[in-house]
Parts: C-alpha cells; sequence; structure tokens
C-alpha cells in the first residue's frame, strides 16, 4: 500500500510540473525561457526534486509533447466522425476543432509557439508528431470515394496541406479575439475557407502522377 501511495504521489508531483510549464508559458514564455527554478519553485518543491521526474527541461518538454499530441488525437478523433469533404462537414469538423483548442488553450498554445521554438528537441518531436498526423490523414483520405482519382503522392501532398494548414492557423484559433477584425471573418471561418479551398480543388486534382505523363 505504501509503495501504490509513493507511485501515486510521484505522478502527481510529475504532472504538476508539466502543469507548471503549461502556466509559466501562458504567461508569455516559450518553453526554452522557463527555468528549472521557476517550474520546482510554481510547484513547491526544491529544484533537486525535479531530476527524480525528469533528467532535463528537454525531457519534460518531451513529455509535454507526448501529452499534447494525445489531446490533439482527441480533437482529431472528434473531428473524423464527420467526413471532411462533404461540403457541410467541413463546418462541423473545423467548429468541433475550435471549440477543443479553446477548451484546452495551453496544450494548444505550447504546440503553437514552440513547432519553431528553441529547444531543437521538442521542435523535432513536434515534427514528428505532425508527419505522423499526416501519415494518418493520407490513409483516411485513400479511403474517401469522392477521391479514388488521386494516387499514393496526391492523397500525401494533399494531407500534408491539410495538416499544416491547422497548425499555421493554431494561434489565431487560440486568441480568436487578438486576431479578428471587424471587417474580416473569424478564424475559425477563415480555417473553413483553406479546407473547402484545398478539398474541392482536390477533387478536380487530375493528380501528380497524370500531370507529370502529361508533361
Amino acid at each position: 500500500m505504501t509503495l501504490l501511495i509513493r507511485a501515486e504521489k510521484k505522478q502527481q508531483t510529475r504532472q504538476a510540473l508539466l502543469d507548471a510549464a503549461l502556466t509559466l508559458m501562458a504567461d508569455g514564455q516559450g518553453f526554452s525561457a522557463v527555468s528549472l527554478r521557476e517550474v520546482t519553485r510554481q510547484v513547491g518543491i526544491v529544484p533537486a526534486a525535479f531530476y527524480r521526474h525528469f533528467p532535463d527541461m528537454d525531457a519534460l518538454g518531451l513529455a509535454l509533447v507526448e501529452q499534447v499530441s494525445s489531446t490533439f488525437r482527441e480533437a482529431i478523433r472528434l473531428v473524423r466522425r464527420n467526413e471532411l469533404e462533404q461540403y457541410g462537414a467541413i463546418h462541423a469538423s473545423v467548429r468541433i476543432f475550435a471549440e477543443y483548442v479553446v477548451a484546452y488553450r495551453q496544450h494548444f498554445l505550447f504546440l503553437a509557439r514552440e513547432q519553431y521554438g528553441g529547444s531543437a528537441a521538442v521542435r523535432q518531436a513536434i515534427n514528428a508528431m505532425q508527419r505522423d498526423f499526416i501519415t494518418d490523414l493520407e490513409a483516411d483520405l485513400a479511403l474517401s470515394p469522392r477521391l479514388s482519382h488521386l494516387g499514393p503522392e496526391d492523397y500525401e501532398v494533399l494531407a500534408s496541406l491539410v495538416v499544416k494548414t491547422v497548425f499555421t492557423t493554431l494561434p489565431e484559433l487560440i486568441n480568436p479575439h487578438e486576431s479578428h477584425q471587424p471587417d474580416s471573418r473569424s478564424p475559425a471561418h477563415q480555417l473553413e475557407d483553406k479546407l473547402r479551398f484545398i478539398l474541392i480543388g482536390a477533387k478536380h486534382w487530375r493528380g501528380i502522377k497524370a500531370r507529370t505523363d502529361g508533361d
């Protein structure tokens, strides 16, 4: 029983360290600017105790990427319930995703900032996560009857366009009131327009192989 309690307390402290880092970054700091001492002070433990949970700050950053990836995948799971290529479903899918971004703001704020951040280890992990999402979406697109005229290379290009468009729109979705101009559409509506443009274009795309053969 004592061992179980210790394990639970260790897990709670580990999670507290992750939450503390997210909280500090929510105040405007990038991950590379957050210090080990700031994180442990936020949790209320001595700096030396940090090393019982992570060997260094980069390891904490990688754990954050893993946690954020789970959050992102849950959002994607909800979106997959809608057929993305159908006209009306794009609106529903973007709305679901935008609501999830707002609900888990700190997670997506970390992702939006650190995909171009100062920690190489964290940046590489986010890039790997992005590639995984692209691979997953490729498989989904290949099952769509509306896109059956495309080939493997086309699915890769299309999936990359969709995923990278979503990633680059994250800052606006996280802070919609800051980025929204009175005379323009909201960030969610702009993302919807971009995805519709990409997917409708894909329906009329002859394919990379057809274009290459034609050349």
